[in-house]
């Protein structure tokens, strides 16, 4: 059994960043990939971006060039570094797992408002 907890997300400005964390209860060695999908009011629950165990990153192409995915293996963490943030990169943003099944966290709110 794996649990993911969120945290990092708030309220900023247009053109702000945010850094969101999601810290794994086991080993994240057997995750891969790992991640983050997003879902805004009204709309379905999309990627964002993935790191696979040997690094290959995936993003989607809204969040390239201003979203960056990382993975520490030593402190069983994945971290999202989102900058030039726009009002609609407002979302709920899931941490996500997968070991055969998909696991996820409890999600954790993004807003982007002046």
């Amino acid at each position: 059994q794996v649990q993911l907890v969120e945290s990092g997300g708030g309220l900023v400005q247009p053109g702000g960043s945010l850094r969101l964390s999601c810290a794994a209860s086991g080993s994240i060695f057997l995750i891969n990939p790992m991640g983050w999908y997003r879902q805004a009011p009204g709309k379905e629950r999309e990627l964002v971006a993935t790191k696979t165990l040997g690094g290959s990153a995936n993003y989607a192409d809204s969040v390239k060039g201003r979203f960056t995915i990382s993975r520490d293996n030593a402190k069983n963490t994945v971290y999202l570094q989102m900058n030039s943030l726009k009002p609609e990169d407002t979302a709920v943003y899931y941490c996500y797992g997968k070991i055969g099944a998909p696991y996820w966290g409890q999600g954790t709110q993004v807003t982007v408002s002046s």
